[in-house]
C-alpha cells in the first residue's frame, strides 16, 4: 500500500509540473470565463445565470483537456521515453501503476474543478446553493471518465508531435461543437442536431442541468457510458495489437 501511495504521489508531482497541465486546464479557461462574461455577451438578459452557466462550461472544458490532452500525451511521452517499459521490470504490479496514473490523473480533476469554481466565485461573485456547487462537481468528475478513457486512446500513438497534434484537434473541435464556447441555440440547425451526439455536450449538459435545479438527462448517461466502452475498446484492442 505504501509503494502504492508512493507512486500516487510522484503521479502528483509529474502531472503539476507538466506546463500542458497549467496552460490547457487552468490558465486557459479561466482567461476564457473573464472574456466571456465580463468583455463580451455583457448585454444577456440575464447575466448572473450567464455568468453560472459559463462557468459549467469552462469547467468542463478545463477537465475535459486534462483528460484528453496531459493523460493521452503523457502516456505516450512514457511509452517512448521507455519509463513503461521500465516500470514492467520491476516489482510493482502493472495494474497498480495504471491505477495510480488514474488516481492521479482523477486528483488533478478536482483541483481544475476547485480552482475554476474558486475563480468564477471571486470574479463574478456566482452564487449557488452548497448543493449545486457539491453535485456540479461530482457530476464532472464522474462524467470525466469517458474522457479518460479517450485520452488512454491518444496515448496509444508512438508519437509526441502526432498526440499532441491530434488531442489539440479533439479537444478543441469537442469542445466548441459540444457547446462549451457558446450555446449550441447558436448554431445552424445540422450542427445543433449533431452536438447533441457528442460526450462533450452531455458532458457538459449535465452540469447545466444541475445549476438549474434539474438532475442530468438520463440520454446523458447512456451516451456517456457509450462512448467510455468505445474508447476503452478501442484504446485495449490497439495496445495488444502493439504489445504482439
Amino acid at each position: 500500500m505504501n509503494a502504492i501511495m508512493s507512486q500516487c504521489k510522484f503521479e502528483l508531482l509529474r502531472i503539476f509540473r507538466n506546463p500542458y497541465f497549467v496552460f490547457w486546464t487552468l490558465f486557459m479557461p479561466i482567461l476564457f470565463y473573464f472574456i466571456f462574461t465580463n468583455i463580451v455577451n455583457t448585454g444577456v438578459p440575464n447575466q448572473e445565470e450567464w455568468q453560472a452557466y459559463y462557468l459549467m462550461s469552462m469547467t468542463t472544458f478545463s477537465v475535459m483537456g486534462s483528460a484528453i490532452m496531459n493523460f493521452g500525451i503523457r502516456m505516450v511521452q512514457e511509452q517512448t521515453e521507455g519509463w513503461s517499459t521500465f516500470m514492467k521490470l520491476t516489482p510493482f504490479p502493472s495494474w497498480a501503476y495504471f491505477t495510480s496514473k488514474m488516481f492521479g490523473q482523477l486528483m488533478m480533476h478536482v483541483l481544475s474543478i476547485t480552482i475554476v469554481f474558486i475563480a468564477g466565485f471571486l470574479i463574478n461573485d456566482v452564487s449557488l446553493t452548497i448543493g449545486q456547487w457539491i453535485f456540479s462537481a461530482l457530476w464532472i468528475l464522474i462524467a470525466s471518465v469517458p474522457f479518460l478513457a479517450l485520452g488512454s486512446l491518444v496515448g496509444t500513438m508512438k508519437k509526441v508531435e502526432t498526440a499532441g497534434g491530434v488531442s489539440n484537434i479533439i479537444y478543441l473541435a469537442l469542445a466548441i461543437l459540444g457547446g462549451m464556447w457558446m450555446p449550441i441555440r447558436t448554431f445552424p440547425e445540422f450542427l445543433q442536431n449533431a452536438a447533441e451526439w457528442l460526450p462533450s455536450y452531455h458532458f457538459a449538459s449535465g452540469a447545466w442541468e444541475i445549476i438549474s435545479g434539474n438532475t442530468p438527462d438520463w440520454k446523458s448517461f447512456v451516451i456517456l457510458l457509450c462512448y467510455l466502452i468505445v474508447f476503452m475498446l478501442l484504446a485495449t484492442y490497439i495496445r495488444g495489437k502493439q504489445e504482439n
